[in-house]
């Protein structure tokens, strides 16, 4: 088969690069393959380049596209609001609506509070939870994301397995140069899903630990389901010990329901962070929690702020596409094309003789190359085999199926059970070709 060109592409990557550090706006976007690509087009599940190459989109711009690109119903109703104003800086009506339906749909929402983006609502977060705790620290776990910011950029990234030190004292690694040395002496590392020595170090250092953090699926990295019984324990240390657990619902709310992970899991956490999927990729994020944390914002005790915060086109995307998701409810549709996705692509690599390891949840899944049956946490990460990865989704992309670098892959409601075949049928001629 022919391979894709992308000229076209590599010449406006050298254009970039004169004015743009890296050619990127985002470290991410430098490792498409082969390079940043540029695109001009996304409809439904497809997404188009410079080049005219058609993709099969399962990166869905790094997840928030859960109803697909450029689905009308939400274009619409940006349109007809920002006809209305563009921003105010100010209380609109629509707002209001916006935060009343998170209200009726998210378990933990009793209050909340609009921001731009997951990084800026996750330091509420932890504000609010230091206010009212009076304690100091937050506790975090290897390989989670929370944004790129100082006090969790830390401990995102290790260099290799056995740099990591301990499991009951890691070694904390800095993700980016020009981080303040003190600012990694605001958290506490951990591995994930090890409830055992969570509860110990809790129960070590609970005087100054204000929350703990997490994301519900461990989606950066592996995507990774919680072992039985650790959201529930994470819980009940909480509570114990008087300490805020932090769902961090950025890439798992509205993907997994329409009330989020804490939704799906049953497990009710005191403060959650909602974004990217709420209003289709439109710079929109929540902070939502219980009233009895959320008040100290309510009360100016935590200070809150920004102009662009609930602009009038992100509230009109985001009430337009939760309106299409509660109208359409297409979870049983996306769960069942998420476990279609992950068994086809499990049994080409048994056929192609290839240890591919599938796993996610629902419309989330994760392919990479182990010898593991299973991946727990972030130290186990380090036995995927990076190189055969790359020829995996080098040669999905050369062939017009879109998947994010690292192996994820997002369904939205916008693909159909004929392009999960497609996808199956796809990987099953790389993954041959790389047995070859």
């Amino acid at each position: 088969m022919d391979k894709y060109s992308y000229e076209k592409s590599s010449a406006w990557l050298q254009r970039a690069e004169k004015v743009l550090a890296g050619g990127v706006s985002s470290e991410f976007r430098k490792y498409n393959h082969p390079h940043a690509i540029f695109y001009t087009k996304g409809k439904g599940s497809h997404v188009y380049d410079v080049d005219g190459n058609d993709y099969l989109d399962f990166t869905l711009s790094q997840g928030p596209l859960i109803l697909g690109h450029s689905h009308p119903k939400v274009l619409q109703a940006i349109n007809e609001y920002s006809e209305q104003g563009q921003l105010f800086a100010g209380q609109h009506i629509k707002e209001v609506e916006l935060a009343e339906k998170l209200n009726s749909l998210i378990p933990s929402a009793e209050l909340m509070r609009f921001c731009l983006d997951g990084s800026t609502a996750v330091h509420t977060a932890l504000r609010v939870a230091r206010a009212k705790t009076k304690r100091k620290k937050f506790l975090r776990f290897e390989g989670h994301y929370h944004g790129w910011l100082d006090n969790v950029a830390w401990g995102y990234a290790a260099p290799a397995a056995d740099a990591l030190g301990s499991r009951e004292h890691p070694v904390v690694f800095p993700w980016s140069e020009g981080l303040p040395e003190n600012a990694k002496e605001e958290f506490i590392l951990l591995p994930w899903n090890d409830l055992e020595l969570l509860r110990k170090v809790v129960t070590e250092h609970f005087n100054d630990i204000a929350a703990i953090i997490t994301e519900p699926v461990m989606c950066n990295n592996g995507c990774i389901p919680p072992k039985e019984g650790f959201l529930q324990g994470l819980r009940e240390i909480c509570s114990q010990f008087g300490i805020a657990l932090i769902f961090d619902e950025v890439i798992t709310g509205f993907r997994l329901g329409l009330g989020g992970a804490q939704q799906y899991f049953g497990i009710i956490p005191d403060l959650a962070i909602f974004a990217k999927a709420m209003g289709s990729g439109y710079p929109i994020s929540a902070i939502v929690g219980k009233k009895e944390w959320m008040q100290l914002i309510e009360k100016a005790k935590v200070i809150h702020a920004g102009t662009m915060n609930s602009g009038n086109a992100t509230v009109a995307a985001s009430l337009a596409t939760i309106e299409v998701l509660e109208k359409e409810d297409p979870y049983e549709r996306m769960f069942c094309y998420g476990e279609k996705l992950k068994k086809g692509l499990q049994q080409a690599a048994v056929e192609a003789g290839q240890n591919l390891l599938v796993q996610g949840v629902g419309p989330i899944v994760h392919s990479g190359f182990t010898q593991l049956s299973q991946v727990n946490d972030y130290r186990d990460t380090f036995s995927y085999d990076k190189v055969k990865l790359g020829q995996l989704i080098a040669g999905l992309h050369n062939r017009g199926v879109r998947v994010i670098g690292r192996g994820l892959w997002y369904i939205s409601a916008a693909h159909t059970e004929k392009e999960i075949d497609v996808a199956i049928n796809t990987a099953t001629e790389v993954l041959q070709e790389m047995k070859r």
